[in-house]
């Protein structure tokens, strides 16, 4: 059975090996989350927000992205002003305050859109600094919210795109639709190497100078007779240029050119005549007692035709009577046979007689 000197010593040592265990697990864990100045002096500040948005105690107070300390306590504050209703309490390094301006402004940020949020001051220009115990003004957090939500959005927006394209590559796997028919079908892909040969071969033909467009690249007959055409527009412009022929002169010889505008003077000059009313032309679109006559005229001669195929008038009943036109046709036909008789005997109807008294 070991002494009680033996025990109390061992005791002894397990306890000292117990406190620098925890004394290097401690240093280990102020390295490793990147916390310096351990033993440094502290100082209280405070700011007040409207929402924590989910901060939690002990996160990171930065000084426009440095790490100066933690946040030590969050708390409602019990103001019902809007942006004074939670308190923090920011336990920062004190050799930081102379580089906070008192016009400094306090945000919550976060390293990304999911990531760790932590307190962020934004340096103010101000020559005054901020004391210890004092307030650091906050920004309102509402846009810190707004861009989260926006980025679980953007992050739900995204996520249905990746399946759409998941279901897309599922599809194209399988062989369904245009692009997986051209990737796994075999008759498909069969069809575009033959048309890729066609290809080579139409190519090939035209290279050799065969066919019409083979021959229109290569055989100068074939260009020389579009050439011709060619050169002939180009010696017609030519001759346009210089004023020779009908269509040259017309754009060349400025007497032509004088004629014809003194005959459009002239035909806007009648234009205008017979819109002002002169003349025949003129009174005939703008008088109104020569259109009042017209207008009689063609009243008469329509209350004429209807007496006519009333059957008024000799002319009418001419027209409408067949008993009439019956016994003008046979006058007609005996005044005919007279004229007939007359030139067969004539001496019938030339008898003289004379008688003495």
């Amino acid at each position: 059975m070991p002494s009680p000197k033996k025990v109390a010593w061992s005791q002894l040592r397990v306890g000292v090996m117990a406190i620098i265990a925890m004394a290097v697990l401690v240093v280990m864990i102020f390295l490793l989350t990147g916390s310096k100045g351990l033993f440094a002096p502290k100082v209280v500040l405070y700011t007040y927000l409207d929402d924590s948005a989910a901060l939690t105690e002990g996160s990171a107070v930065r000084l426009n992205g440095h790490p100066i300390g933690a946040v030590k306590r969050i708390e409602l504050s019990g103001s019902k002003e809007p942006k004074r209703i939670i308190r923090m309490e920011l336990s920062v390094r004190e050799e930081f305050l102379s580089q906070i301006p008192v016009d400094s402004l306090a945000a919550i940020g976060a390293e990304n859109v999911l990531g760790t949020k932590y307190v962020n001051i934004k340096k103010g220009s101000s020559a005054q600094t901020i004391k210890a115990g004092g307030e650091v003004p906050s920004l309102d957090t509402r846009e810190f919210d707004e861009v989260v939500q926006s980025g679980y959005a953007l992050l739900t927006s995204l996520q249905g795109i990746l399946k759409r394209v998941d279901t897309i590559v599922g599809l194209v796997e399988t062989g369904k639709g245009s692009i997986g028919k051209l990737l796994v079908d075999d008759e498909l892909y069969n069809r575009l190497l033959s048309i890729e040969r066609d290809v080579q071969k139409v190519s090939g033909a035209l290279a050799s100078g065969q066919g019409t467009v083979g021959k229109l690249l290569y055989d100068d007959t074939l260009y020389q007779e579009i050439r011709t055409p060619v050169a002939r527009i180009d010696s017609l412009l030519q001759d346009l240029q210089q004023g020779q022929g009908t269509a040259g002169k017309l754009l060349k010889d400025e007497a032509l050119y004088t004629e014809i505008r003194a005959t459009v003077k002239e035909l806007r000059r009648v234009v205008d005549d017979i819109n002002a009313g002169k003349g025949s032309a003129g009174k005939l679109l703008k008088s109104d007692e020569l259109h009042n006559r017209i207008s009689s005229t063609v009243a008469h001669l329509d209350t004429m035709l209807e007496r006519l195929n009333a059957g008024q008038g000799t002319m009418g009943q001419l027209l409408v009577n067949p008993q009439l036109y019956q016994t003008l046709n046979g006058m007609t036909a005996e005044t005919h046979d007279l004229i007939k008789d007359f030139r067969a005997n004539p001496k019938k109807f030339l008898r003289i007689k004379l008688a003495l008294f």
